[in-house]
């Protein structure tokens, strides 16, 4: 029997026959993994709560012939408490969840960046301290950041031409001077992209003073890069509420 350790965040769970479940967790060290956890769904079980998602924890493997098989549970942070009880914290974490669980596809491949992102993420949706939706973005700014695709804000995305440029497209990859903007670019104001700079940069005094119109055009342009890149529609994301708490 090989045993393993690691400490990880719960992305998702699914039923494995009667009683089991497969959890799915973003890891410090192993990157994503996929194990079974015995006998969960029985009443009994110790580590049912443990391993929901949300949960962040230390956790003992051994390794199977197809899944791993989680062995032990230990609770580090229960996020899920202070998230669950409001639904814009709530759809804002399931984001946050979804996210790392497309950007993390290969198993067993390290992404300790993304791994310290969710975590951050989930730290501050369950402090409720800051506005869940500036909280969302930053990580899908810093998400994409993670995976090369980073959109240009200060220069022309194309030419590199110094900005502050007014156009703004998807496909290019961020901010566009008047010489290669292509036809169907957004035009942002300059609040805007500065907004998206500073939830990049985590500059949260500029980003808390953004305007709620500010707020809800830069979330819907930090949408529609990530859905680019990723080449499909996360299902979470529609149902997270945008407004200020």
């Amino acid at each position: 029997m090989s045993l393993y350790r690691d400490t990880g965040v719960v992305l998702r769970v699914q039923k494995l026959g009667e009683a089991d479940r497969i959890i799915t967790l973003i890891t410090r060290n192993h990157g994503k993994v996929r194990a079974v956890a015995k006998g969960v769904r029985r009443t009994t079980s110790r580590l049912g709560a443990r391993v929901e998602p949300f949960a962040h924890v230390d956790v003992q493997f051994y390794t199977g012939r197809t899944l791993d098989v989680i062995t032990q549970v230990q609770t580090i942070d229960a996020f899920g408490a202070g998230i669950v009880g409001d639904y814009q914290r709530y759809t804002s974490a399931c984001a946050v969840l979804e996210t790392a669980d497309r950007m993390s596809a290969e198993e067993g491949e390290p992404v300790l960046r993304l791994y310290l992102l969710v975590g951050g993420a989930l730290r501050a949706l369950a402090d409720g301290t800051r506005d869940p939706s500036l909280v969302l973005d930053a990580f899908l700014l810093r998400a994409l950041a993670f995976a090369g695709w980073s959109p240009a804000l200060s220069e022309c995305a194309r030419c590199g031409d110094p900005g502050p440029h007014r156009a703004f497209s998807i496909q290019a990859g961020g901010s566009v001077c008047p010489r290669c903007k292509p036809p169907g670019s957004a035009s942002p104001t300059h609040e805007v992209l500065t907004l998206m700079a500073a939830l990049a940069d985590g500059t949260w005094a500029v980003a808390e003073r953004a305007t709620d119109a500010a707020r809800r055009e830069a979330s819907g342009l930090v949408a529609a890069l990530l859905q680019w890149h990723l080449e499909r529609q996360l299902r979470s994301l529609p149902l997270v509420e945008r407004r200020r708490p």
